[in-house]
């Protein structure tokens, strides 16, 4: 992989491009925020992951995240943040971020999170090789929905869901993951632990909060559109269930 590290910290780049150099990733290191942004702006397609510090001089890393975003929506985006709290958490998430990491933190779960990240972008790309059609025209009669409840509808080609015959809008990667993830079984309770396996890849090193703050910025994206569809069950996890918004529609 080629990494862009953007972190004001100097020991802290230097400590992760020994572990980067052991994985055989070839790393870049930002150190303000301004400069990141023109490192990344230089060749956005070089890059196959940034770690970005939210606590940067000049540009903060909220406001980096957004200037990425801007010019790619899929390259994946670890936060790292001393700042342990679930608005932050929400916060950098909005702006693009896949995933985040709080300090302190330990190399070998940072290491571990982007392999996660990284796994499942590639598992990814060839699963949408394989599905593109060799003559597009004969494939116009097929609808391409994989998930289609009559009133909610999702294209893993496309990257697109629609509630209602609305686009759910500007969804991240994780956000579409997650929703496929629960909408593929309708009704099942998904417990946060089995989010964090199938959707992030991660299991010992999973923080449970991460799920939490991706489905409450997926709740709010969804309500643009039409009824809640994804519902809490105390103590267990989350589940998809358009029944009740079918019924009301």
């Amino acid at each position: 992989m080629k990494i862009l590290m953007i972190e004001d910290n100097k020991s802290v780049s230097e400590m992760m491009g020994m572990f980067f150099q052991k994985e055989k990733w070839e790393a870049s290191f930002a150190y303000d925020g301004n400069e990141a942004v023109d490192m990344f702006n230089e060749d956005p397609d070089k890059w196959d992951m940034i770690t970005l510090d939210l606590n940067l001089p000049g540009k903060d890393g909220m406001e980096v995240a957004k200037e990425i975003r801007k010019v790619s929506k899929t390259v994946p985006i670890i936060m790292l943040t001393a700042r342990d709290t679930e608005s932050d958490q929400v916060l950098g998430l909005e702006f693009g971020a896949d995933d985040y990491v709080t300090k302190p933190f330990s190399p070998i779960t940072l290491i571990a999170r982007m392999k996660a990240i990284h796994r499942r972008d590639e598992n990814l790309a060839e699963k949408l090789a394989e599905s593109t059609p060799v003559n597009a025209e004969v494939e116009e009669a097929d609808d391409g929905f994989d998930i289609n409840t009559g009133f909610f509808k999702l294209n893993s080609n496309t990257r697109e869901a629609y509630l209602d015959d609305k686009e759910i809008p500007d969804l991240t990667p994780k956000e579409f993951d997650l929703l496929k993830t629960l909408a593929s079984k309708p009704k099942q309770v998904f417990s946060r632990e089995q989010l964090l396996e199938q959707v992030w890849d991660y299991d010992y090193f999973g923080e449970e909060r991460t799920v939490d703050a991706h489905i409450k910025k997926l709740r709010q994206k969804i309500e643009k559109v039409g009824p809640q569809v994804i519902e809490t069950v105390w103590g267990v996890g989350y589940k998809f269930d358009d029944s009740g918004a079918k019924t009301k529609a």
